[in-house]
């Protein structure tokens, strides 16, 4: 399967031969209608892209293998002479056929869940740090000195309700 941002070709290899090309839209559903055509025999190899993690885990329970090929090392595809989306899949296909399809490490479920929400938290905490700089920057442009504790305790928001500050208080700069 060559992979773009809104649907792959494919390119169905059997006894070294191209068979079938079709294309498939890269739409849940549908790629899901696709993966239910396949057999738990067939191999399926895709190119890393921004959407192949999502491809290979629908794709996954349908089929024996799904191969992820390293793009950078698949050269054949980067340096053919005839580059269309037909050519790239059936280049794909038949370097995995032969043996010759540099893979790349494909996370499990578990190792894929751990990233998301360690992404997940990051964002969060990435998240606070901005708002924390922003209330500082707030009380800056007020003229009101730092807080000598810790400004976001329990001391610290008691400070921060005796302040002067009005409701929407208006920040120039900040």
């Amino acid at each position: 399967m060559d992979i773009h941002r809104s649907f792959a070709q494919v390119a169905v290899l059997e006894d070294g031969t191209i068979i079938r090309q079709l294309r498939v839209d890269l739409v849940h559903d549908r790629l899901v209608a696709f993966a239910k055509t396949l057999s738990l025999e067939d191999e399926v190899v895709i190119e890393v892209t921004g959407n192949s993690a999502a491809v290979e885990r629908i794709l996954r329970p349908h089929v024996k293998r799904v191969a992820v090929a390293n793009p950078r090392l698949v050269r054949v595809i980067a340096y053919a002479r005839v580059k269309t989306d037909k050519v790239d899949a059936g280049t794909l296909a038949k370097l995995h056929a032969a043996g010759f399809l540099p893979e790349v490490w494909v996370a499990d479920e578990d190792t894929y869940s751990r990233r998301r929400q360690m992404a997940e938290r990051a964002g969060v905490l990435a998240q606070i740090i901005r708002i924390k700089g922003r209330m500082k920057a707030i009380l800056h442009a007020n003229l009101i000195p730092p807080y000598k504790g810790y400004l976001f305790g329990k001391r610290g928001q008691h400070w921060l309700d005796s302040l002067p500050l009005r409701r929407s208080v208006q920040c120039s700069g900040v």
